[in-house]
Formats: structure tokens, sequence, C-alpha cells
């Protein structure tokens, strides 16, 4: 039996996928690792094709043509015949100490013939050239070690939101949810943590730095440069985002709670980076990705547009947009992201 599924979304990635895969071959026989070529052309397939060969019952090789990253996880997700299900993006990798308690507590509730929708771990802003590492945690905001719900879940603050990174889906639950994520598009990673949440009945939450994520390459897509570049796509995945799901049919009070201020998180990000861009259409933009949340349900809107984040990112005139872009600087030194 394989506990986890882990994809490994590959675009030309020859320069540092192993650290990835290496990383994970500390776990054993006890994991699939899904190499997902996403059509590159720099060797890439060729060291997953070495890994296959000689890790073959560990390592599958998903050969397919370009699709962008989120397509490449519906591939893994597609392939996948773990028990659970984690992306790791092929320029991150897993602590070994953080993954052998993972494999360990997976493997108690197998004996135990229990399962969880939803496990979660810490993850750590690998930033290149930063003195000290970010850990984000949880806590503070999840008992640490027992199967809750939702109901049992604290308080998370600002910045300390599950992303991708700490989260680990039941492979079922994905299947049965039908997520698909969009092609050719950027950011869809909150998509993925985000569409599954209402389906999860159960969670747990492991105290350890399981996940690494790398913050240095130019070329990453969360460089704030090429965000702003690619801007539109962080509308595109924002608007998606806020057609998923009527909140007020969310029954659980703290889910929605959470789901709400995940959507606060979203509109923030994508204003500031319309703000930062200093274009004037962006600012027109900005004004209707707001009418666009207000149209589709106003309780939400008011919730988000006067909550300390919506009245920050939308103070009038230009020195409302100094300030807005001031917080912003502010909250990229204290959680190191970008």
């Amino acid at each position: 039996m394989k506990y986890i599924s882990f994809a490994i979304p590959c675009y030309n990635s020859a320069a540092y996928m192993h650290r990835a895969v290496d990383s994970i071959l500390t776990a054993g026989e006890d994991v699939e690792i899904l190499i997902v070529n996403d059509g590159s052309s720099d060797g890439t397939l060729e060291i997953a094709r070495e890994y296959e060969m000689k890790y073959p019952s560990v390592i599958k090789v998903v050969d397919k043509e370009n699709g962008g990253h989120g397509d490449a996880v519906n591939a893994g997700l597609k392939n996948a015949s773990g028990k659970y299900f984690k992306v790791v993006d092929s320029d991150d990798w897993l602590d070994e100490e953080a993954l052998k308690k993972v494999m360990d507590t997976l493997r108690r509730f197998e004996q135990d013939d229990t399962e969880v929708d939803m496990l979660i771990a810490n993850y750590v802003y690998e930033k290149e050239g930063a003195e000290r590492k970010k850990v984000i945690y949880y806590r503070n905001a999840i008992p640490v070690e027992q199967i809750l719900n939702w109901k049992q879940v604290g308080h998370f603050r600002i910045g300390q939101y599950i992303l991708m990174h700490s989260v680990i889906y039941r492979t079922e639950l994905l299947k049965e949810c039908r997520l698909e994520l969009p092609k050719h598009t950027f950011y869809v990673d909150n998509i993925y943590v985000y569409y599954p949440l209402p389906h999860v009945n159960s969670l747990y939450y492991l105290d350890v730095n399981l996940y690494r994520y790398y913050i240095g390459r130019e070329d990453q897509s969360v460089n704030e440069n090429i965000m702003i570049k690619r801007v539109d796509q962080q509308i595109f995945v924002t608007k998606a985002m806020i057609d998923m799901y009527t909140m007020r049919q969310i029954q659980n009070r703290k889910l929605r709670h959470y789901m709400i201020n995940y959507l606060a998180i979203m509109m923030t990000v994508s204003s500031i980076l319309l703000i930062r861009s200093k274009e004037p259409e962006n600012l027109v933009k900005k004004k209707e990705l707001w009418q666009y949340l207000k149209r589709k349900d106003y309780r939400v809107y008011w919730k988000i547009r006067y909550g300390i984040l919506g009245q920050t990112m939308n103070l009038p005139g230009v020195p409302g947009r100094k300030i807005s872009v001031l917080g912003y600087k502010v909250a990229r030194r204290l959680f190191g992201f970008n």
C-alpha cells in the first residue's frame, strides 16, 4: 500500500528537481512519487526517466503536453494510487525528519482503521539570502495531533492561512469533489486548497516543519515583478474563488469565517499588485474586482471591504495608495513572502 502519492509538477526543472525528488525518496517504499513532466524542453524528462528506472516501485513518470502547473497537478491526481495526496513543487523540498513523523502518523492511522480528510503541517520560507527562515505554523489555531472537525478549530492570524505547502488531502476526497484546476493559469494553488474545504469533515495537525518553500529564482511566479505582469491571472483566480460558493450556504460558522478571510487575503493580494503596477487601467481593474465581489455576495463584500485589509486597500487618492503599499511592505517583511 502507498500511503501518500507525491506529485511533482515539472516544467524545465532539470537544474533543481533532484532536491525535491531525493527528499521524498527518504520515505522509502510506502510512498509513490509522480514526476509530472509538463512539456519540458531542457532534459527534465530524461532525468525523470532515470529516476523511474532506478526506483521503479516508487517513481512513476507522467509525461504530458504543456498545460501549466494546475494541469500538471490534475495529471498527478488522476494517476495517484496513494491514500493521501500531496503536491511538492520541483524547486521545493521536504524535511526528512518531519516526513518521517508524517509517515509514522499515517501508518498509525492505518493500524487503527482511521483516516482524515486533511492533514496539515508547517512550512518554511526558504528565502534566498534571508538570515532567518520564517516558519508558518498553526499551533495557536489548531490543537496538535488530534482528529478534529471545523468546530474545534480556533482563530487563524493574518499570514497564517493553509496553503498548498502545508496541506495533505485524502486522495479520494479530491476525486469525489471533482477538483480540476484551470489550464495555463498561474496561482491556482489557491484554488487547490480552497475548493475542497467544505468537503473536509476531519483534519489533523502535526506541528512539524515539513515543507521547505524556496524563494529566490528570478523567474519564479511569486516574484513580485512577475506577479504584476500576470496580475490578470491573479484576478481570474480570485474571481473563480468568489464564484465557487455562496457563503451563507456554508453551515459551519468557523469554516465560513475562515473561507471569507481567505477571500480577503486574495482580494488584498490582487489589489496591492494592481496598485503597485502604477498603471491607470489597473486601478480601474481594482475597482471592477471589488464591484464583482459586491455583485456576487454583498454580505461577504461588506465584511471584507470594511475589515482592516479591505479598508487599507481602498484608501482614497495617491496618499491612500502610498499607505496601502507601505502596509504591504511591512507585511512582506513580517511574513517573509516574495
